[in-house]
């Protein structure tokens, strides 16, 4: 049933070779392969699926609007389900937070949005270098790419990726070298021959370059310098977005304002491809029709988007229900790292997971959970890391099956529990630390 998937498809599926079956149905937290096993989702979609596999709070007003005969594609034209999602988004998103930004479709992909930034940023400052951050995963197109620090990705685009620098992201001198040390140096010196950049490209969370998480204070500099320089900050929310890090936006706790926020993956609360780029409105000096997309106007993620701002973001219910499931996530979390020789917690919220000095034992765990039912990746330039990333929707008790299902791979690959004592510190690293 399978062979067609090997004899004709691409050699760069990737997904489909640590799962290799053929998934029939989904719903929630689970799917259900052709052979009826059953597994666990911690993988969403790679976060595109916040609320779950076919949530029927987005998909019974999608169903309706399908049998509707509703405007389905509209390019940038005005239609109902636009309007509804914007009001709402407004009403819901920006407003409750102070956001003044504009709304921009840039087309239904994360890179999509990602270009868009950049391509606004040196329009708007004249300068065409951008600085992003070591391990930063931005997207597959060139632009996404050139901000990009994972080699083989890069490699891939079989050109000089030019007109970006890469600079150093929170902890990667293990507090050796104080933050922003050569950035600052560099700005202020008129002989360094580093152009002042157009914009800072940054995740909060670092979800394809190892989980790791930015504090609060080491963002906030951040935002300081750009402010004091004249750069632009665009923070990249695809995947730390919609919810994932326990807020809307992954910046909230930080209390800063980026100029530019990039959305997509969970933001039409269903997989169906969307994505927004949000900018303050002295930067939204776009001509009409200069970036355009065929796919802007996806009225169905439309729909389902606005389905899912209204139930899960109009008040603070959902919120607290999630704040209280990273708990039960993190102490366990915690709990397995210390009962494992080598092993530590890394990132935040929702996205989140365990590094492993044995940099072979991420990939090992990962295929011993998909053989007793859990799906879930991983992360890191030597894939070193188990990716954790629930559904924000997932019940205590799918959060604590599936979490057993991992420890009991983890305890496969790596040896029986140890005792490291009782210090919760051993297993975070200091970037897991917000101040």
């Amino acid at each position: 049933m399978t062979d067609i998937f090997y004899s004709l498809e691409s050699e760069v599926r990737s997904y489909s070779r640590s799962w290799p079956v053929e998934f029939v149905q989904a719903s929630g937290a689970t799917q259900t392969d052709a052979s009826g096993t059953r597994y666990l989702d911690f993988f969403s979609g790679a976060g595109a699926l916040n609320y779950g596999h076919n949530n029927p709070v987005v998909m019974e007003p999608l169903v309706e609007y399908l049998q509707s005969g509703a405007v389905l594609h509209s390019m940038d034209m005005m239609t109902p389900a636009k309007r509804e999602f914007l009001e709402t988004f407004k009403d819901v998103i920006l407003e409750p937070r102070e956001l003044p930004y504009k709304v921009m479709f840039p087309g239904p992909t994360g890179t999509n949005t990602v270009e868009a930034a950049l391509k606004l940023a040196r329009k708007h400052t004249g300068r065409q270098h951008i600085l992003s951050f070591t391990n930063a995963f931005h997207g597959m197109t060139l632009g996404s790419l050139s901000v990009t620090g994972n080699s083989m990705k890069r490699q891939g685009a079989g050109i000089p990726l030019t007109n970006s620098s890469k600079i150093p992201y929170d902890d990667y001198f293990d507090g050796e070298t104080a933050d922003f040390m050569w950035l600052e140096r560099v700005l202020e010196d008129s002989g360094s021959g580093v152009d002042k950049p157009a914009a800072i490209i940054v995740e909060t969370v670092q979800g394809e370059g190892g989980l790791r998480a930015a504090r609060n204070a080491w963002l906030r500099r951040l935002s300081e310098l750009c402010t004091e320089h004249d750069i632009l900050l665009v923070v990249d929310d695809v995947q730390a977005g919609c919810g994932r890090t326990g807020s809307f936006f992954s910046f909230e706790d930080a209390g800063i304002v980026p100029d530019i926020v990039c959305l997509s993956k969970s933001i039409s609360g269903s997989g169906l491809p969307m994505a927004l780029t949000l900018f303050r409105p002295e930067l939204d000096i776009w001509s009409p029709g200069e970036h355009n997309g065929t796919f802007r106007g996806n009225n169905p993620a439309f729909v389902t988007a606005t389905a899912a701002l209204k139930e899960f973001w109009a008040d603070s219910a959902f919120q607290e229900q999630l704040a209280s499931r990273i708990n039960q996530l993190h102490g366990r979390l915690e709990s397995i790292a210390l009962s494992t020789s080598g092993a530590g917690v890394r990132g935040r919220g929702f996205l989140s997971g365990l590094v492993f000095d044995d940099k072979e034992a991420a990939g090992k765990i990962a295929s011993e959970s998909f053989r007793t039912g859990l799906l879930v990746e991983t992360s890191g330039p030597d894939d070193e890391v188990v990716k954790i990333m629930p559904p924000l929707t997932v019940t205590t008790e799918e959060l604590d099956r599936g979490l057993d299902l991992l420890e009991a791979a983890i305890r496969t690959v790596t040896g029986p529990a140890v005792d490291r004592g009782t210090d919760a510190e051993a297993a975070a690293t200091p970037a897991n630390t917000a101040s």
